[in-house]
């Protein structure tokens, strides 16, 4: 993960932490920057700021606070960090990248939230692997090992 601060590659990436005292990161959020949020970054290879797409609406902001968001790349397809949801372990974060199975299972998948370019974290394994507790958008889920089969995560590094 890197600060957007030091990133000048136009292209599309993930928040995953907003870091700095509450009051500016609920300021933040009231605004739509929130973890997890799809971002594209147009021109930053100033120092004085960043000109980003947020749901469709150009924002300015300046170095500072493009420090404080930390991101990674929507883009970015390494297919050596590939692997299912079920052979993550506790504690580690992927991106959700595919959803396979059959239809019904996908749509039930989606309708929870599960869908692609979500930052996902294994919180916890049931003793014998089966459920499994994730965090993805700000709520824990448990999933059946065998659902989690079916979704195809790349791995984050912290």
């Amino acid at each position: 993960m890197k600060s957007l601060a030091e990133i000048n590659k136009k292209g599309s990436y993930i928040i995953t932490e907003i870091l700095g005292n509450k009051k500016l990161v609920r300021r933040l959020n009231e605004i739509g920057i929130v973890n997890n949020e799809t971002i594209t970054l147009l021109s930053g290879t100033s120092e004085t700021g960043k000109v980003i797409v947020l749901k469709g609406q150009r924002l300015a902001i300046n170095s500072l606070l493009a420090g404080n968001l930390l991101v990674i790349s929507a883009d970015e397809q390494r297919d050596d960090d590939l692997k299912r949801l079920s052979h993550l372990n506790v504690g580690d974060k992927g991106i959700a990248i595919k959803i396979n199975g059959s239809r019904p299972l996908r749509k039930r998948l989606l309708d929870m939230g599960l869908t692609g370019h979500t930052l996902i974290k294994v919180c916890q394994v049931a003793p014998l692997g089966d459920p499994i507790e994730i965090e993805l958008r700000g709520y824990k889920l448990s999933l059946r090992k065998e659902e989690a089969d079916y979704v195809v995560v790349r791995s984050v590094d912290e």
